[in-house]
């Protein structure tokens, strides 16, 4: 069978694409459509159906830009009801793609229109299976996010009807069927994922957790609901954009590359309400940056920490990023509905300084400066997330997890020094960023973070230590 997985690292997202007799099918597209219809082109194929696991909360899919510009058929499976044309399929509905067979399965639980395809191919073997959020590898879809835009589809009643799914629909089927999940190690749609993207049926039954043949269903739901985490704010509006509609991604495009000069920058970050976001690496970000700018850089996990930090994806945005790299920005922006950037810093932050505008820094010291600076009893406040934390920390320090800072600002002190860390400098640099943006000045980051950290003599002399031994 001719599928091939279009793996994205950046959002741990897969999609795939199958072919069969110049038509073919894509499954769970991204935002941007461009890769899809290119890859069509290049088997002389049209893109007959694009076919949706169920409503995304982690990034915005591209069907509907899908749908405009190849003509292909938009399918969800039953109980959907977007709000756009779309083919609601029927349990066991089946589609053809050339010689390829589509059987629709049902499998309510990550959300109630949840559904996996079952692939068969030209000889009518059945091949694989298009998992969604239903079945990851080594794990399976968490039950708490459709609460957030249906109240009463609490968590507890989805893990119920995910273990009904997947003992009744999944589990039955054969061993030797190949597992495509939507994500991989690195998502929040799960909460341990495997770093593999996908594996046989038969070997998920004997490794995978919520898979055990003896586990009944309140354990199932206990075990799946311990240790989860609060969903990134943007989930529930991501779901909303891929229920209702959105915008087309060329209009986005349009309207963010727009490029300013210093002098037309400055106007626009005065006048309108737009948010100053810096993409450039931390380090860069550090030796000057546009006042009352944040810092999120591309080069790490950009678009989810987009989501984690700015509340609203209807924020107006205002780029500044390295020449050239605007277009990966605003794409990557998109990905996760951030579809209000209203132009960029022509030239880059260099500009800015070549017009001998004013720019602010922050104070960043390497692990052997805080080992220095932390003998000196001063507070240190770690924003890795409480799992990381629990599990090793600088004796003393606060944590505060980046996701959850801007509720919890107070335990920055304004009066007392302090000094940030994270793991290897990228968040605590997000954080740095924010506390500048609202009138911090009186702190330090360490530029590498715990892993430098944990090199150093401090932690050789157990200033360093498991939560365990605390």
């Amino acid at each position: 069978m001719k599928i091939e997985q279009i793996y994205t690292g950046c959002l741990a997202h897969a999609a795939y694409y199958l072919e069969s007799k110049g038509e073919a099918a894509i499954f769970d597209p991204l935002r941007e459509v461009g890769p899809y219809m290119e890859r069509a082109e290049k088997d002389n194929a049209r893109i007959k159906y694009v076919f949706e696991t169920h409503f995304h909360a982690d990034f915005v899919s591209g069907h509907l830009d899908l749908q405009k510009k190849t003509g292909a058929h938009i399918v969800f499976g039953p109980t959907a009801q977007p709000g756009y044309e779309a083919i609601v399929a029927k349990d066991n509905q089946v589609f053809t793609v050339g010689d390829y067979k589509i059987k629709v399965i049902h499998t309510p639980g990550h959300t109630m229109e949840s559904t996996t395809y079952l692939l068969i191919d030209e000889k009518g073997k059945e091949h694989g299976l298009i998992t969604g959020d239903t079945l990851f590898i080594g794990d399976v879809g968490r039950p708490d996010l459709a609460q957030h835009v249906v109240s009463e589809l609490t968590e507890e009643k989805l893990a119920g009807h995910l273990f009904d799914s997947l003992r009744n629909r999944i589990m039955p089927l054969a061993d030797d069927l190949i597992v495509y999940p939507n994500h991989g190690a690195g998502s929040a749609c799960g909460k341990m994922m495997s770093k593999e993207t996908t594996d046989t049926l038969g070997h998920q039954k004997k490794v995978n957790y919520a898979l055990r043949a003896d586990m009944t269903k309140e354990e199932f739901i206990k075990e799946l609901l311990t240790g989860l985490t609060p969903p990134p704010g943007y989930f529930p509006q991501n779901v909303l954009m891929n229920i209702k509609g959105y915008e087309s991604l060329d209009t986005v495009m349009e309207r963010g590359e727009r490029p300013l000069s210093p002098e037309a920058f400055e106007t626009a970050a005065n006048e309108t309400t737009a948010l100053m976001l810096d993409t450039r690496d931390a380090e860069d970000y550090a030796k000057g940056h546009v006042p009352n700018s944040i810092n999120i850089g591309l080069k790490g996990n950009f678009a989810q920490w987009v989501g984690e930090m700015i509340p609203d994806v209807k924020q107006e945005i205002l780029l500044i990023t390295y020449p050239d790299k605007e277009e990966e920005a605003i794409t990557r922006l998109s990905r996760v509905g951030y579809d209000h950037t209203i132009g960029f810093l022509k030239g880059g932050f260099n500009s800015w300084k070549k017009a001998q505008k004013e720019y602010e820094m922050v104070d960043r010291i390497n692990s052997q400066e805080f080992e220095k600076d932390y003998l000196e009893n001063p507070m240190v406040i770690d924003v890795r997330k409480k799992s990381e934390f629990d599990s090793e920390h600088v004796i003393g320090a606060i944590n505060v997890p980046l996701n959850e800072m801007n509720r919890h600002l107070a335990q920055f002190p304004k009066n007392t020094p302090f000094i940030l860390y994270c793991a290897g400098g990228y968040r605590s640099m997000i954080a740095a960023s924010i506390l500048k943006q609202r009138g911090w000045d009186n702190f330090r980051d360490v530029a590498d973070g715990f892993e430098g950290i944990s090199k150093t003599s401090v932690a050789k002399s157990d200033y360093v230590c498991p939560t365990t031994l605390l």
